[in-house]
């Protein structure tokens, strides 16, 4: 069966994360008269590891690390909550919070859960903030 192209070349810039510091070339090369196999080269090459150290910027990971956490949002973890959405299947009921997403863009950030199932036969539910009041 013969193929349209006699061969490829892939650019040197291919490579396998963005933070890697070699660089791979590979080229492929066909045999002039054998269109069944072809010949493979790959080769990789270190970048200059002395000049990265030398032209470095301090790490905004460093920068996080001094500013203090800010105070987490919601309930504790195990804290006993009322339900205060009207449409949900435990209105005014109560339930434990299992988790807390600290991300403020996230809609529903608390995860309670029930000993009663609703008629999905499911347990838990997530819940915005202002849905929820703590039971003391």
């Amino acid at each position: 069966m013969a193929s349209a192209a006699s061969g490829f070349v892939l650019s040197p810039n291919v490579c396998g994360s963005t933070n890697s510091a070699s660089r791979v070339t590979m080229l492929i090369y066909p045999l002039k008269n054998n269109h069944t196999s072809s010949r493979l080269i790959v080769r990789a090459a270190e970048e200059a590891a002395a000049s990265s150290p030398a032209t470095a910027t301090p790490s905004p990971e460093g920068e996080a690390a001094t500013q203090p956490k800010p105070p987490p949002i919601g309930p504790k973890r195990g804290a006993k909550v009322k339900i205060l959405r009207k449409e949900s299947y435990w209105f005014n009921g109560i339930g434990s919070v299992v988790a807390v997403d600290q991300d403020p863009k996230t809609r529903y950030p608390v995860v309670v859960r029930f000993n009663k199932v609703n008629y999905a036969n499911v347990s838990t539910n997530n819940y915005a903030l202002d849905e929820i009041e703590e039971v003391k």
